[in-house]
């Protein structure tokens, strides 16, 4: 094993036997992710042999899993949507508000994952668009990007949603760019208590059209009243939202969504052992001045803390909206980049797409077509290698 394990040691390791105590309890996207991170860049899924055109030295690389949890598959997805941003970022103030669900509403959230995650971006988006469309903050018409995170440093459930926002937006009537007047974005406050209605309200929808289910350590919600109760007492509780301050310029904003949007609960980078079934990673105490310290956990602990972030089938958690959702991005985006002055971007269409060995010598400074022996020849393909059959989940 290498000096420093990755998620795949443990999976390898210890899924099987996971498996065999949990498997029955565990939804079948949290054995396919188990599944497809073990298998991942090992024979099981195939790949090619290469060998250099100059001094003849073989490399063998093995397919990669593609699976949007698993943490060495996201580097080139999360390049290739950055470029794509690039385009849309307008030469203003950027600011990063973050919305945080209250921890009373953890049990509930995590046994309905799917109905709790969407009425959560619905109530952010709705919050961000109504206040910014009142006069007496902004009166106009904002775009964001909005992204879902679900965990805490420790890997235990804590759900909250990412931000980036333009400091201004469009005018109602299409014909001017209206900034933000102060240099803070919305009061949190203000923030707070509407995301606070709106989500509980939405939540009593879901309850009373019967999407909601209730399991486990939560059944004694599911009566009428205890429920009314629950929502009840969440009112009176303050809910957190932080806002940051804001960025200034096209590389910041860049460089911000890159630390946000393709991030998985864990990455390789933060475990530090895997031994004698123990797995320690590194973590960041946000509530002792944020020192870096170290966590020790049963590897059957570790496991079922990060398949709490396994997304439910098909589950979007990058979103656009307003002025940079999909529908207004040739009209009402493009419209606000020529009221300040931003020359259109040449027809993308017509660009060669880059090649993942291009965008990986472009990032990383490595050109992976060049031989790692020798320096000088190329690495050609010679042969095809046919996955190995398999093993573990589907």
């Amino acid at each position: 094993m290498r000096a420093y394990p990755e998620l795949g040691d443990i999976f390898r390791a210890y899924g099987p036997a996971y498996r065999q105590v949990y498997g029955k309890e565990l939804p079948v996207r949290h054995l396919r992710t188990m599944g497809a991170i073990e298998r991942c860049r090992t024979a099981e899924l195939g790949g090619h042999v290469e060998a250099c055109d100059e001094c003849g030295a073989l490399r063998i690389a093995y397919n990669s899993c593609r699976n949007r949890h698993c943490p060495k598959c996201q580097g080139l997805d999360k390049e290739r949507w950055l470029e794509a941003r690039k385009t849309e970022v307008l030469p203003t103030r950027y600011f990063h508000p973050v919305f945080t669900l209250a921890d009373r509403l953890r049990p509930l959230a995590l046994r309905n994952q799917g109905v709790v995650y969407t009425v959560l971006f619905r109530a952010v988006s709705e919050t961000l668009k109504e206040l910014a469309k009142d006069p007496k903050h902004l009166g106009a018409e904002i775009g964001f990007i909005a992204i879902l995170h679900s965990w805490s440093q420790t890997l235990i459930d804590h759900l909250h949603i990412h931000c980036i926002v333009p400091g201004g937006g469009l005018s109602l009537d299409g014909k001017r760019w209206i900034c933000f007047r102060k240099r803070f974005f919305i009061r949190v406050e203000v923030l707070s208590r509407l995301f606070r209605g709106k989500f509980l309200a939405y939540l009593k929808g879901a309850y009373r059209a019967g999407y909601l289910s209730f399991p486990g350590k939560i059944k004694h919600l599911k009566g009428k009243v205890a429920f009314e109760r629950f929502l009840t007492d969440l009112y009176s509780v303050e809910w957190v939202v932080n806002c940051k301050p804001p960025l200034k310029s096209a590389e910041e904003v860049i460089d911000y969504l890159g630390r946000y949007t393709h991030r998985v609960a864990l990455s390789n980078d933060r475990l530090v052992r895997f031994e004698h079934g123990q797995v320690t990673l590194r973590y960041r105490d946000s509530k002792d001045s944020d020192k870096i310290k170290l966590l020790s956990l049963d590897v059957f602990e570790f496991i079922r803390r990060f398949l709490l972030h396994i997304l439910p089938e098909g589950f979007v958690k990058i979103r656009h909206y307003g002025i940079l959702s999909n529908r207004n991005r040739k009209t009402k985006l493009q419209r606000c980049r020529e009221l300040l002055g931003v020359q259109r971007e040449q027809d993308k269409e017509k660009t060669r797409k880059e090649t993942w060995q291009e965008l990986l010598a472009r990032i990383t400074g490595i050109d992976p077509r060049l031989c790692p022996h020798c320096g000088e020849g190329k690495m050609v393909l010679r042969e095809i290698l046919v996955p190995q059959g398999h093993r573990g989940p589907p």
